[in-house]
């Protein structure tokens, strides 16, 4: 029997789906759609009665309360109706994963109910006097997401929801020994394996070499471990590289600065060296106290996000919060961080180039995964950032981080031994994920969508939280020598690189599946998640599978370490792959590629003749890079596992934007981490180098201004770049590396971790059929991680008190290159911000002591809008005045008012201090500069000096307040 349960609100209650489905059309411009109703509904399939259906339909799918239901036989022969008004169903494709559907059925089974599939489907009914166009235009830009969604017009008619159906097997292998050049091309563009021409003949000529022509499996496996996602190999790979200066040859780029520069500050500090792992596990590692080390690891989802942006961060948490699951043996998540970059919000819809989903419809899709995921695992999150740029458009950037407690000890995993059982812990297998790592490897196009819809995964938070409990637990009893998470290439990577050093045997048909037909390649490669690979002893086995039973984990064997140096893959007892290891990991030819960078010619930016820069402040206030992202923030959980001490908002109404969150992983201890970051892409169109910088000072000195030590801060990168076979992109990318070790050793904070993802262009046809493609801007985010001895003297950046005086700490030079007062006022040129990397870290010692020693009250970094942004943010959250004289400092007479009050010089902090704590305060910066510029007031005005002698900004807080609050508060 197959009925459906159809649950709208009851008539005293609001349609508020309707109402938003309604808006969203409006701001489409579908002017003949005047009302919607929207319902939900569940397809149960199974051996139930009426009795049956209408108990599960008051007892667990509707609320009687404020909702009705309606049950109805489904059949292919129901598709007649007496519905006036048109009806679209909205259904997940076949294969996706549907967790309400599947949180349903196990609670009817609960009941003691037959049931054997359920399916989930949302309902809108439109005014019958709709235009047929207008519809089919809102169905597909509004109502679904065709890379995971389909559209029913009409009554539902069918007679079954069951998915899959019996695989038959057939082992296939591809003749590439006999394939030309055009021929592996097309091999590897239509197959998705995404590799150049190089790759494909390696792989030709090694199958000549054996004898042999390679199954679809083999394939599929060198594919994944060689991508650019699992493999690095353009940073990674060899490089030439020139600039005006310089003339370098890399023989691993990535190797040779990054990493470089950790080697050298670990070298430096000798037995004091606090890093444990660095670049050589799931996430990097450093000590925290006697008992616990803390591992950090950020992670990009951008491509998946781009086809779907709920499904893509959903699973860009859930992959990185098992990232340090997986190192050592085994991580405890603490909090988690995100940074988005998206195009403008107020994009029209008919702006959108084929296949583009809107900017809002990507944001709140992207927010609400991250949401769901982190909340509903109980992991705090914490800190994060929010760019805007149009180049975002076609390629929305989602950066996921994780940072989690080891035990100390726990740091490094054994090396899986021959005769060890491989074990698959968590979720099942399906056909999500499919081409993942090689999908995320490509570029996007206007097809994407269709072509790679198999690569957007949907998680499952709840199954992961049993999953990392029963690890953790495992971890705890000495269960397992050695723990990967199965995240791009699916088991491909997890087992390929456990058995890298001695050999594996896998048994595909011993797999769990979420249904039947899969095929043995699509079990090998795909990316369905919530599962960890572990190495586990014979000896452990049941005890480890009873302690899974008992929380309701699957685990199953299924397969075994050998000592063979061979990858060997088996279905229903026939060996389907036979490759040698040291082909899949070390064949892989070097890349070699051209890498030139040129700094764009210098020129000078005319700031607008005006004595009056409120407007200027307002609209800084209001753009879309500096406005509050409260909208977001409030939607995450910062209170579960109580150890958050400083939030993202604080304040008095705690609404104001903190530098850094600090956070204590352990209760019963007063030392706490701290969590920030740092990136501006918009420095990166004038300098890749000095963005880096930036970037790197910003990081560190969000950690400091709450009170971190700044002689303890890890760092991590995440480049997003354009294509980089073009010279220049790739060119762009070195300078920024270069810039990366030279500013790491200079601030003595090593690189623990780090990811790259490139490619991030969108290609599509404009309106007289030629080809655009449209490259996001450089983007590095620097994400840092300190620690605070005592949380209790951590500041925020509120004003605590009126009469106090406001100090200026660090130097303020011509630099509005890139910020926010050259976009609002629509300049270009100018200086990009520098840092100076001698002068820089004495001010973080410096204003470290200072707060150690409890002489700052408040304390907020310079960044984007510079100083009169600062001090307004400042104002405003703390509900007190302020009356600012920048033009007591001494490089004022050099300096025009816009960058005396807007320019965004690093290593700068504005410092609210009692007058008794004054001279104590000199003390501690000695020759450095600091200079009081102002003080607190009790009235609620903010005003500010300019250098003509006069008042150049003066406004209310609430003023100020509404500005920077109003632009992103969504409902």
């Amino acid at each position: 029997m197959l009925c459906e349960v159809e649950i709208k609100p009851a008539e005293n209650q609001i349609d508020r789906e309707g109402a938003r489905i309604l808006k969203e059309c409006q701001v489409l411009g579908t002017s003949s759609i005047r009302s919607i109703q929207a319902a939900h509904s569940y397809l149960l399939e199974g051996d139930l009665d009426q009795a049956d259906v209408e108990k599960i339909a008051r007892s667990l799918l509707s609320d009687p309360i404020v909702e009705t239901f309606e049950i109805r036989m489904l059949s292919s022969n129901s598709s007649e109706s007496t519905e006036t008004e048109p009806l679209l169903n909205v259904l997940f494709k076949p294969g996706v994963t549907d967790n309400v559907a599947n949180s349903a059925r196990e609670a009817i089974c609960d009941l003691g109910l037959s049931i054997d599939n359920v399916a989930t489907c949302r309902k809108y009914w439109v005014n019958s006097d709709a235009s047929s166009e207008e519809i089919d235009r809102m169905a597909a830009k509004v109502l679904s997401n065709e890379a995971i969604e389909h559209v029913v017009r009409g009554p539902l008619s069918m007679d079954t929801i069951k998915l899959g159906s019996e695989y038959t097997f057939e082992l296939v292998t591809i003749p590439i020994r006999s394939m030309s050049d055009v021929q592996l091309e097309s091999l590897s563009r239509e197959g998705q394996l995404y590799l150049n021409l190089t790759e494909m003949r390696t792989i030709r000529d090694y199958y000549v070499s054996q004898e042999k022509d390679p199954t679809d499996v083999e394939l599929e496996s060198i594919a994944q471990t060689w991508s650019e996602h699992c493999s690095h190999k353009t940073l990674a790979g060899r490089i030439h590289f020139r600039d005006e200066e310089r003339d370098l040859h890399f023989e691993n780029m990535l190797k040779e600065t990054i990493f470089a520069a950790t080697t050298e500050i670990r070298k430096s500090l000798g037995e004091k060296d606090w890093c444990v792992s660095v670049f050589a596990d799931n996430a990097g590692v450093i000590t925290f106290d006697d008992k616990q080390d803390v591992c950090f690891k950020v992670e990009t989802h951008n491509h998946p996000s781009a086809l779907e942006p709920y499904g893509g961060a959903n699973t860009g948490l859930g992959g990185v919060i098992r990232d340090p699951l997986g190192t050592g043996l085994g991580g405890k998540p603490v909090c988690n961080t995100d940074v988005f970059c998206f195009a403008p919000p107020e994009i029209s819809y008919d702006e959108l180039p084929a296949g583009v989903l809107h900017p809002k419809a990507v944001a709140t899709g992207v927010v609400s995964g991250v949401r769901d995921y982190g909340n509903r695992m109980g992991i705090p999150t914490v800190n994060g950032a929010v760019y805007f740029d149009e180049r975002y458009l076609g390629n929305p950037l989602v950066y996921c981080g994780n940072v989690a407690m080891l035990p100390v000890g726990k740091s490094a995993k054994q090396q899986a031994q021959p005769g060890h059982y491989i074990v698959a812990v968590g979720g099942r297998t399906g056909r999500d994920g499919i081409h993942g790592a090689t999908f995320s490897s490509a570029e996007l196009t206007s097809e994407s969508e269709m072509l790679s819809g198999g690569a957007v995964q949907i998680g499952n938070a709840i199954t992961e939280k049993m999953t990392m409990d029963v690890i953790l637990e495992a971890r705890d009893k000495e269960l397992f020598s050695a723990i990967t998470d199965c995240g791009a290439g699916g088991f491909s990577s997890a087992v390929g690189e456990m058995g890298e050093n001695t050999g594996a045997e896998v048994w595909l048909d011993k797999c769990p599946l979420k249904y039947a037909g899969l095929s043995y390649t699509e079990i090998w490669i795909s990316e369905a998640q919530e599962r960890m690979v572990l190495a586990v002893p014979p000896e452990n086995w049941e005890e480890f599978e009873a302690i899974c039973a008992g929380e309701g984990v699957e685990a199953s064997v299924i397969g075994k370490f050998t000592d063979t140096k061979h990858l060997v893959l088996k279905f229903q007892e026939q060996t389907v792959a036979d490759l040698e290891m040291s082909f899949l990991h070390d064949g892989r030819p070097p890349v070699i590629r051209e890498a030139i960078y040129k700094t764009p010619n210098f020129t000078p930016l005319i700031p607008p003749q005006n004595d009056d820069h409120t407007n200027d402040l307002l609209s800084i206030l209001s753009s879309l890079n500096v406005c509050s992202k409260e909208w977001i923030i409030r939607q995450y959980d910062q209170e579960v596992q109580a150890g958050s001490v400083v939030k993202p908002l604080v304040g008095v109404q705690n609404d104001g934007p903190s530098d850094a969150a600090v956070v204590r992983p352990d209760l019963t201890s007063t030392r706490g981490l701290v969590i920030s970051c740092g990136m501006n892409p918009r420095y990166g169109d004038l300098s890749t180098h000095w963005m880096a910088a930036s970037a790197i000072d910003e990081a560190i000195r969000n950690c400091v201004a709450v009170g971190a030590d700044p002689t303890k801060i890890a760092i991590l990168d995440n480049f997003c770049w354009g294509n980089t076979d073009r010279p220049e992109t790739l060119g762009s990318l070195v300078a920024a590396a270069l810039a990366c070790q030279e500013f790491s050793i200079a601030f003595g904070s090593p690189f623990i971790s780090g990811k790259d993802s490139l490619y991030n262009e969108y290609s599509y046809e404009n309106e007289q059929g030629e080809k655009e493609t449209v490259a996001i801007p450089a983007s590095l985010l620097i994400s840092a991680i300190g620690q605070i001895a005592d949380v209790s003297k951590a500041v925020t950046m509120d004003l605590k008190a009126p009469g106090n005086r406001i100090f200026l700490v660090g130097s303020t030079q011509d630099e509005l290159g890139g910020s926010h007062f050259a976009l609002v006022n629509q300049l270009e040129g100018g200086q990009v911000p520098h840092v100076d990397k001698d002068e820089a870290p004495e001010i973080f010692k410096a204003m470290h002591a200072a707060i150690q020693k409890q002489l700052v009250r408040s304390c907020h970094d310079l960044s984007e809008g510079g100083l009169a942004i600062a001090a307004a943010e400042m104002a405003f959250a703390g509900g007190f005045g302020m009356k600012l004289d920048p033009t007591r400092l001494p490089e004022a007479l050099e300096l025009s008012t816009p960058s005396l009050l807007f320019s965004e010089s690093n290593t700068r902090f504005l410092i609210e201090v009692a007058p008794d704590k004054i001279e104590a305060l000199q003390d501690c910066f000695k020759e450095l500069p600091l200079v009081e510029i102002g003080e607190v007031i009790s009235s609620r005005q903010f005003s500010v000096k300019g250098n003509s002698g006069n008042v150049t900004i003066n406004a209310s807080l609430d003023e100020l307040k509404a500005a920077w609050k109003n632009p992103l508060a969504w409902d």
